[in-house]
C-alpha cells in the first residue's frame, strides 16, 4: 500500500472541500480502494499506486476547474470523475466564447456585437481604444479580458487606472486620507473585479501587487510591463495625460483605453484629449479603435432612451435651432395682416379706432 500527500497551494482548502461541499464524499465514492483524508491544505491518500495515480489526475482537473470557475457544483464534480470525455468536450465547445468564469460559476462573455469586436481587437492588437456611451459594457468587458489574460498566465499583473476628476468637489476638502478620498472614484473598478475574483483572493492579489488600482497621476514615471493595463474614463484626461499614460507601455503589455466623449466632466470640456488622441493615432498599426453605440447598452431599458434623448441636445455653446413655422401658421398670419390692414383703412375713413385683438 502506497501513500501520497497532495498540498493545495493555489486555492483555499475551505473553498474546495469546506462544510457542505460534496467533493470529498464524491471522491471517496469514486475511489473506494483508497483511504482519503483531507485536513487543512493537505489531502492524504493511501492505496494501490494505480488508483493514486488516477486520483491525482482527477484532483488536478478539479483544482483547475475551480480556479477557472471559483465554484464546483456536484454536477461538475461528477462530470470530471466520470469517463464522459465526449460530454466534456461538448461543454468546452459550448463555452468557447466565455471570457472568464465569475463568482458562483457565472459565465462572463461578450453580450453585444461591439463587445465581441472589442474582444477580437484585444487579441489582435496591443493597444485598443473603446469609446461609446454609458452602459455599453466597455469597462466590464475590458476588465474581463484582463482577468482572463492573468488567469491564462499571459500577463503577470492587472493595472486599472482612472483620472480623479473632482466633479465639483476639491479632494483636499473631502474627509479621510488620500486612499479614502480616491476610493469613490475607483469603486466601479473594484465592483467589476469582485464579480470575477473572490473577495479574499482579490484582497490577497492587491496586497502582493498583482492587481493594482490607482489614479492616473500615480502612473507617471513607471514602466508597465508584463501587464494588462486599463485606463477608464479617458474622456476626462488631457492630451498630455494620455501621452504620459501611453508612453508607460513596456514589454509584453496590453493597454485598453475606455471613455465616453459625451460625458466629459472637466471644467473646460475642450481640454479633453480622448477624441484628439484617437484621431492622432488612427493610422498606426497595432492600435485598434472600437466605437460603441446605444445599441450596445445592456443596463435598464430606460438607459438607452435616456442616452438617445441627451444625444439630441445641441453641443455646448451652440444655441438650439429655431423652430420652423408651419404653412398653416403662415396662412393665418397673412389673413390676420390683411384684416388688420382693412380695419385700419376703415378707421381712417370713419374716424374710429379698431379694438385690439386678445
Amino acid at each position: 500500500m502506497n501513500e501520497k500527500i497532495f498540498i493545495l497551494e493555489t486555492i483555499q482548502p475551505s473553498a474546495l472541500y469546506g462544510p457542505g461541499s460534496p467533493l470529498v464524499p464524491l471522491l471517496k465514492k469514486a475511489f473506494p480502494q483508497l483511504k482519503i483524508v483531507a485536513r487543512g491544505e493537505q489531502i492524504k491518500v493511501q492505496g494501490p499506486p494505480e488508483a493514486i495515480e488516477k486520483f491525482e489526475e482527477k484532483l488536478d482537473c478539479l483544482v483547475s476547474l475551480y480556479e477557472k470557475r471559483h465554484h464546483l457544483s456536484e454536477e461538475s464534480i461528477l462530470s470530471v470523475l466520470s469517463n464522459a470525455a465526449s460530454s466534456g468536450r461538448e461543454k468546452e465547445q459550448e463555452n468557447d466564447d466565455v471570457l472568464v468564469y465569475g463568482n458562483n460559476g457565472n459565465l462572463i462573455r461578450a453580450r453585444t456585437g461591439n463587445q465581441e469586436i472589442l474582444v477580437r481587437s484585444y487579441e489582435e492588437n496591443d493597444l485598443v481604444f473603446a469609446e461609446g456611451p454609458a452602459g455599453t459594457g466597455k469597462t466590464y468587458t475590458a476588465i474581463a479580458l484582463a482577468v482572463r489574460a492573468w488567469k491564462n498566465k499571459e500577463v503577470k499583473r492587472i493595472i486599472l487606472t482612472r483620472p480623479a476628476v473632482e466633479a465639483g468637489e476639491q479632494l483636499g476638502f473631502l474627509p479621510g486620507d488620500m486612499k479614502e478620498k480616491l476610493d469613490p472614484y475607483l469603486q466601479p473598478l473594484y465592483d467589476a473585479l469582485r464579480d470575477m475574483i473572490p473577495s479574499k483572493k482579490l484582497e490577497s492579489l492587491m496586497e502582493e501587487g498583482t492587481v493594482q488600482i490607482a489614479p492616473l497621476a500615480y502612473m507617471r514615471g513607471r514602466t508597465l510591463d508584463h501587464a494588462c493595463v486599463i485606463l477608464d474614463e479617458a474622456q476626462n484626461t488631457s492630451i498630455s495625460q494620455l501621452k504620459m499614460f501611453l508612453t508607460r507601455m513596456g514589454k509584453n503589455a496590453k493597454f485598453i483605453i475606455t471613455g465616453d466623449t459625451s460625458q466629459i466632466d472637466l471644467m473646460r470640456k475642450g481640454d479633453s484629449g480622448l477624441a484628439r488622441c484617437m484621431e492622432l493615432l488612427k493610422d498606426i498599426r497595432g492600435i485598434a479603435f472600437v466605437r460603441f453605440d446605444s445599441g450596445d447598452i445592456i443596463r435598464h431599458p430606460l438607459v438607452k432612451k435616456i442616452v438617445a434623448a441627451f444625444a439630441s441636445l445641441p453641443a455646448p455653446g451652440r444655441a438650439p435651432a429655431p423652430a420652423k413655422s408651419s404653412s398653416k401658421t403662415t396662412k393665418t398670419s397673412a389673413s390676420e395682416t390683411s384684416s388688420a390692414e382693412s380695419a385700419t383703412k376703415a378707421s381712417s375713413e370713419t374716424g374710429t379706432t379698431p379694438a385690439s385683438s386678445s
